[in-house]
């Protein structure tokens, strides 16, 4: 019935903004429903807490910009025209509607349901979101998650996207929220029998002389600043091997394609297995931080916070 009416009263509410422009139109609905409920101007004022006299322009006001008389008053008794109950019926629905939708909202902040839309790096989706995804939805029966894997950084507002993970040195300057989660630690790896083959470097510019694979989406692909115990050396490289996934880049590692680097979510397991070792342990690149990019700088939701808060606890095992 509601979505009938609002059509006719849109033009009331045009009429309001040109002749009331300082006042709330939901306002002067909800102080119209007042005055006709309470049956006079002082006893809906006493609730409103404002002066009749006020009250009484802004009704005025009201039924000027309408064109119409919606209240007919003697110094005895008040009633309502025919249009005056056209208007009240027409803003109990708008008023009530507005309610509705409030309460709906405001009891909805605190659940977590709905669709979360996340954007992620491959390697990090694929290493650290996806084996935490059956405990959250476990957590979560009533939430729909979709989660997209892309290396390259995403317009994460025109993607739709509720969160983005992202991970760099420092993110540059926009209208999008970051929440710092973590530090990634970026090391040198090769497999054993690589370094058995090739031998073991003992310095950085050592590395210039072996088979580097290079990370095609680092800003590291072919200058390497490491610090170490010694301060910072850079090593400049031509990788004759360049991929764009750290996935990949790990598993020819283990092949013992050369050597490379990689961020602890990566290699850890592979290191703990021993298919991967650390080339000149005391040296690492610099390390990159990992933040959940949001677009509402009014907080966030509870589906998003839930996500996140499962996220820490997946970095900090």
């Amino acid at each position: 019935m509601l979505p009938g009416r609002i059509p006719a009263l849109a033009g009331l509410a045009i009429n309001l903004t040109e002749y009331l422009p300082a006042m709330d139109k939901l306002s002067v609905m909800h102080a119209y429903r007042r005055i006709v409920e309470r049956g006079n101007f002082a006893r809906a004022a006493e609730d409103l807490g404002v002066s009749p006299a006020l009250l009484s322009r802004e009704i005025k006001l009201l039924e000027e910009s309408l064109g119409s008389v919606l209240l007919t008053r003697t110094t005895r008794s008040m009633s309502l025209t025919d249009a005056g109950r056209l208007y009240y019926d027409e803003a109990i629905s708008i008023l009530d509607a507005v309610t509705k939708v409030e309460t709906r909202i405001r009891e909805g902040a605190g659940a977590v349901r709905g669709h979360l839309k996340v954007n992620a790096p491959a390697s990090f989706g694929q290493t650290v979101i996806a084996p935490m995804l059956p405990d959250f939805r476990d957590s979560y029966p009533d939430l729909s998650l979709t989660l997209s894997l892309d290396d390259r950084v995403v317009d994460m507002v025109e993607g739709g996207f509720d969160v983005s993970i992202r991970i760099r040195a420092a993110l540059p300057d926009s209208a999008l929220v970051a929440r710092k989660l973590g530090t990634v630690r970026q090391r040198i790896f090769a497999a054993p029998a690589y370094l058995e083959r090739a031998g073991h470097p003992k310095v950085p510019q050592d590395i210039a002389q072996h088979a580097v694979i290079g990370f095609l989406l680092a800003d590291h692909l072919t200058s390497w600043t490491l610090h170490g115990p010694s301060g910072t050396d850079t090593v400049e490289l031509d990788p004759k091997l360049r991929v764009g996934n750290s996935l990949v880049l790990r598993d020819l590692l283990i092949a013992g394609q050369g050597i490379g680097t990689l961020p602890d979510f990566v290699s850890n397991a592979p290191e703990a297995r021993g298919e991967l070792v650390r080339v000149l342990p005391d040296w690492e690149l610099p390390a990159p931080d990992i933040f959940a990019v949001t677009s509402s700088r009014l907080g966030m939701d509870a589906k998003v916070t839930a996500f996140l808060d499962q996220l820490r606890a997946a970095l900090r095992s």
